[in-house]
């Protein structure tokens, strides 16, 4: 007399086995996923934004550029030349939005001409927003501009 194996019982303990396997994955992944603010400060950046906006409309009217010069890789921040006759005090911030801890930031020094080079060549390649601030004159003033390096 042949007698049949009965596999179901096998079947749903297999299921629940893998069942439970995939939700410890999950739940890893999960816990160990790093998914901290790229900004410490985001609010009150998000507040200082109108601000922004109005020191954005003033450089470009005033004629103040951001370059980057992919062959001697530089940094070009040009500022008119009648700014740097008044007292300019400000910075210029390297700013990696995959990586919050390769940020630079540096004091902005113009030459006489109005041009500040900052030397981007030990920088790890990838998309870069370069931020200037500075003030003039009780007047603040903002360019942004993103690169490729």
């Amino acid at each position: 007399m042949k007698t049949s194996r009965n596999f179901w019982p096998y079947g749903i303990l297999l299921f629940f086995v893998l069942f439970f396997a995939a939700m410890t994955t999950v739940v890893v992944i999960a816990v160990t996923h790093r998914d901290g603010l790229v900004s410490a400060n985001y609010y009150e950046q998000e507040l200082r934004f109108q601000t922004q906006i109005d020191g954005s409309a003033r450089a470009i009217k005033s004629g103040a550029s951001i370059a980057y010069d992919a062959g001697k890789n530089l940094v070009v921040v040009a500022l008119p030349v009648a700014q740097i006759a008044q007292k300019c005090s400000g910075k210029i911030e390297l700013y990696r939005p995959s990586a919050s801890g390769l940020d630079r930031e540096f004091v902005m020094e113009p030459k006489t001409d109005g041009t500040q080079a900052v030397d981007v060549s030990r920088f790890a390649a990838g998309l870069w927003v370069v931020r200037a601030r500075w003030n003039v004159g009780g007047e603040d003033y903002f360019l942004e501009q993103k690169i490729r390096i």
